[in-house]
């Protein structure tokens, strides 16, 4: 049966305390003040050992000696507690962790990894993975007009990016553009290229960050290229150039390192999305129980207890996901580029299902900024945004169904 165990248990009550003392008191700050996350993030890996820890599975892995013991809950506890109270910073850390880190660890020689990872795994620098532009959305592969074009040394690249997560505060960038080397491939079929980028290099631009309907506490910004010179030892070296390899090749490997990560990002958005659900029904339930009309608290009505029982299945759904994919992921299992899909489809879909109940269950205070279901409904919108619109989930569902039978 899958359950929660008690060591995991203690984890999330310790999550939550830090939270509590640390992240609840900066919550106005966060979403309506423009406060960034970072040092908070920086506070709780300080007080939890977790970029020691880190850093100690690095060198394992690098050295070629046993790993030393970690799961799934370690790096997903976190993102469920904080999007109990502010799910931006969840997006925050995964994206310098999951996404940035995880693409170098991925692609990346030996020598890159020791160049980059350390100062991502730590928090010592934040990271930014770029692939989203104006013109690609949806069509994040074949929609690339972020070029790598050879010279003599190295690449020169341009192009803009746009909601970019991280994007305005990253010291390190993974950027994710197509070889223009003057051929006449058309340019959907062109390979895909990934360069690790730094904060400051001529010709690269970070945006201020947007304005957004939700997740304020979680910087998005535009990133923008112009003839940005890179040497050779910026391109990743699972897509590096080599005689003896295709444009077909280097294209299929780098769109498959892409769409790791989208997995990835998509199995994880469902820790983000229990912990919106949890918090939205123990506000509901609390305020059923307190407010009075017509003489009786609503918790006494039908239709409310419909929602509230609503709320409670999604919850437990959504969680049963999230523990199924800690259980395969500890017994080395990776999900499915579908299987991932239909975790986040699902899982996006309940957060927005059960924050709007909420709100409705709050009637009109739960319209009013001060109460939390408010911000907790306009976040729980973008799950099923970014990593992949809902359709794109569907279409990935689809696709890996009929190709299997």
């Amino acid at each position: 049966m899958l359950q929660w165990t008690e060591e995991q248990l203690i984890y999330r009550r310790a999550v939550r305390r830090f939270v509590e003392s640390a992240i609840v008191p900066q919550r106005e700050a966060l979403e309506f003040e423009g406060r960034p996350p970072y040092d908070i993030l920086r506070q709780f890996y300080a007080e939890f050992g977790v970029g020691e820890s880190a850093m100690e599975r690095f060198e394992a892995i690098l050295s070629g000696g046993p790993k030393p013991p970690g799961s799934a809950a370690e790096k997903l506890i976190p993102l469920v507690e904080f999007a109990r109270c502010s799910p931006g910073l969840a997006v925050a850390l995964g994206t310098s962790i999951d996404l940035t880190a995880g693409a170098i660890l991925r692609d990346g020689s030996d020598e890159q990894k020791r160049r980059w990872a350390p100062d991502l795994l730590t928090l010592r620098k934040i990271g930014a993975w770029a692939i989203t532009e104006p013109e690609s959305g949806s069509d994040a592969f074949g929609g690339l007009r972020s070029t790598a074009k050879p010279v003599d040394g190295g690449w020169v690249l341009n192009g803009n990016k746009t909601f970019i997560s991280n994007g305005p505060y990253a010291d390190i960038i993974v950027f994710i553009c197509k070889l223009d080397d003057g051929s006449e491939i058309d340019r959907r079929q062109r390979p895909i290229m990934t360069f690790v980028l730094e904060r400051g290099m001529s010709g690269l631009l970070q945006s201020k960050p947007l304005r957004k309907m939700g997740q304020h506490s979680s910087p998005t910004g535009e990133l923008s290229l112009e003839d940005v010179f890179v040497s050779e030892d910026r391109l990743l070296a699972g897509t590096r150039r080599s005689s003896t390899t295709s444009s077909e090749g280097r294209g299929k490997r780098g769109s498959s390192s892409a769409s790791s990560t989208f997995a990835m990002e998509r199995a994880s958005i469902a820790a983000t999305a229990l912990g919106i659900i949890e918090r939205c029904l123990e506000l509901s339930v609390d305020y059923a129980k307190t407010r009075v009309q017509f003489g009786r608290p609503i918790g006494d009505y039908q239709l409310i207890q419909l929602k509230l029982a609503k709320m409670e299945i999604a919850r437990m759904n959504t969680e049963m996901l999230l523990l199924q994919y800690m259980s395969k992921a500890d017994a080395g299992v990776r999900p499915t580029l579908a299987e991932a899909s239909a975790s986040k489809l699902y899982a996006a879909q309940a957060a927005m299902e059960v924050s709007l109940e909420a709100v409705q269950v709050f009637g009109g205070n739960g319209y009013m900024a001060e109460n939390h279901v408010e911000q907790l409904c306009r976040d729980a919108k973008v799950l099923q945004i970014y990593g992949g619109t809902d359709e794109i989930q569907v279409r990935a569902i689809a696709k890996d169904l009929i190709g299997r039978h």
